[in-house]
């Protein structure tokens, strides 16, 4: 079954008068239990993809389905809704609040997709190795703690779809095989997910390999 399905993504960004083409007719299709990477080099349109995926940003071209259901061009509050229920979203920075702590970024995710399970929450800080760090907040965390959290939390109300940018970027090789555990333990419950990532090991194990330049899919294994 295809959860998530992008049909020639064009996405456009004007500073003055220049013209920045991010997305140049991007498609990809992915299946429950399935994990695809995308790569490429930086600027090549990996987090502006996933961003698209996930209706934060609207494409100019093209749309975005999630479920069968179209998620671009959609109201906000609709777009919203599905982020909370049915998307799991690791972001570079910016995923945790960070007036709150590991577990209270944990159960406000829950709340908004009226999913809580304190002792879910509490088994994903585990998974993720910061059972320590529980109650601690974002600025007293480290930069590899702080993408663990941010994968928690992305994890916490069992969203079909996953979308990872970098999320192996900040730490070291030991973490980085935890991580890649709990993304193929994740996707064997059903779950699909797209990980933007420079990172080999990490593409290794993935069921696709998706490669971006200047906008567009150059190649795809």
């Amino acid at each position: 079954m295809t959860l998530l399905e992008a049909i020639d993504l064009y996405r456009f960004y004007h500073t003055e008068d220049e013209e920045t083409l991010a997305l140049r007719g991007v498609s990809m299709g992915v299946k429950a239990g399935e994990i695809v990477a995308v790569m490429g080099p930086s600027g090549s349109g990996k987090s502006t993809l996933l961003s698209c995926l996930s209706g934060i940003d609207e494409p100019d071209g093209g749309y975005v389905a999630i479920l069968g259901k179209r998620l671009s061009r959609k109201p906000e509050a609709y777009r919203a809704s599905v982020r909370a229920t049915d998307i799991g979203i690791m972001l570079q920075s910016g995923t945790l609040f960070n007036g709150l702590s590991i577990y209270d970024n944990i159960l406000l995710k829950m709340q908004l997709a009226r999913k809580v399970d304190r002792k879910r929450a509490m088994q994903l800080i585990e998974a993720v190795g910061l059972s320590h760090k529980a109650h601690a907040y974002p600025a007293g965390i480290s930069g590899g703690e702080a993408a663990r959290a941010a994968i928690a939390v992305a994890l916490s109300t069992n969203p079909k779809i996953l979308l990872a940018d970098e999320p192996t970027g900040e730490v070291d090789a030991e973490t980085e095989r935890q991580i890649i555990r709990l993304f193929e333990q994740y996707c064997r419950d059903g779950g699909a997910a797209v990980i933007a990532t420079h990172s080999g090991s990490l593409a290794s194990h993935a069921d696709r390999v998706v490669y971006l330049r200047d906008g567009r899919v150059v190649d795809e294994c």
